[in-house]
């Protein structure tokens, strides 16, 4: 019996980019587990993908051997920027990927089966398989095709609006809905947004109990 393929893989690029203005510093640098949020991250994303890159906009937001790069549109105009960014990077140095996995860095407790569950929606290299949780999709958070890049830079360069759902509009989008995480504390959302302190004391003491 032949063994069955394996499920393709791509690679990731951490969304870093955005100003914190809420938390009133760098969210990626914020202390969390046995490092910072970012490392936490990047430790969760390792498994699941071939390489990890990193958009970030402040020269102080690193990881240890990770390629980062800032957006390349000026102002910093939101998600939508730094996804073109992503995209951009990935078409430069990863030519034979088809997507690229977009996570944002203030969601650390994305599913550790995220890529095989958006892969198995995705029926061509065109396609974009995005997340949802609660009944509401997240839209920057998937798997972004790399055909998208020159599309997408064309949006930025006079866009009618940053908001991410408009340039969604007529593409092929699969959403995937995720089951809310059980945990001793209630149920947790597997794509919270820590965006404030209070979101932040949360994330910590949900920590040890919903990291799997």
């Amino acid at each position: 019996m032949e063994a069955a393929l394996a499920p393709p893989r791509f690679p990731a690029v951490i969304l870093a980019g955005g100003k914190s203005s809420r938390m009133g510093e760098p969210k990626a640098l914020l202390p969390f587990g046995q490092g910072r949020l970012i490392d936490h991250v990047a430790a969760r994303l390792t498994p699941q993908v071939t390489v990890i890159a990193l958009n970030a906009n402040d020269p102080s937001i690193t990881l240890p051997g990770i390629l980062s790069f800032p957006d390349r549109f000026a102002d910093h105009p939101g998600p939508l920027a730094g996804i073109h960014a992503g995209l951009a990077h990935i078409r430069e140095n990863a030519p034979d990927a088809t997507h690229v996995l977009m996570v944002p860095v203030d969601g650390p407790f994305f599913p550790t089966n995220l890529v095989d569950t958006l892969t198995t929606t995705l029926s061509g290299p065109a396609d974009i398989a995005l997340t949802a949780s609660g009944g509401r999709m997240h839209p920057v958070l998937g798997l972004w095709p790399v055909s998208l890049t020159d599309r997408l830079a064309d949006w930025l360069k006079a866009p009618p609006t940053l908001k991410v759902r408009a340039f969604l509009a007529g593409l092929p989008v699969h959403v995937t809905e995720f089951a809310l995480m059980e945990t001793p504390f209630g149920p947790l959302d597997p794509f919270f947004n820590i965006n404030t302190r209070d979101d932040l004391d949360r994330a910590r003491k949900m920590l040890e109990v919903a990291i799997n």
